[in-house]
């Protein structure tokens, strides 16, 4: 059982920069490549980042490229979403998943192939 948990989310205004946190817990002896997505009301759920087992591999969705980076600590099952540069547009519901995998270099994007997910956290941008 592997059991993800998100914090750091909360209220923020445009330019602000907040940071978000992951934790995996339970079968932590397995590695794992990590993401982060998002939903606002009423939008589909997408990619904010993702990155490999090893963190030497990331990737970001457009809408946060520049501004927002993703980090983890392996050894410590932990991951983080440094979030600079805030928007409006960057209000939604972030959440942490992860899916167990033998590459440490590839990093995953389909929600699909992601088998573990966090409750989420809210993050609310005013402008």
């Amino acid at each position: 059982q592997v059991q993800l948990e998100e914090s750091g989310g909360g209220l923020a205004q445009a330019g602000d920069s907040l940071r978000l946190s992951c934790e995996v817990s339970g079968r932590t002896s397995s590695h794992y490549s990590m993401a982060w997505f998002r939903q606002a009301p009423g939008k589909e759920q997408e990619l904010v980042a993702t990155i490999s087992w090893s963190g030497n591999s990331a990737y970001y969705g457009d809408s946060v490229k520049g501004r927002f980076t993703v980090s983890r600590v392996s050894a410590d099952n932990m991951m983080y979403l440094q979030m600079n540069s805030l928007r409006p547009e960057d209000t939604a519901v972030y959440y942490c998943a992860a899916v167990a995998t033998v590459y440490s270099e590839i990093y995953y994007y389909l929600q699909e192939e992601f088998d573990y997910w966090g409750q989420g956290t809210q993050v609310t941008v005013s402008s």
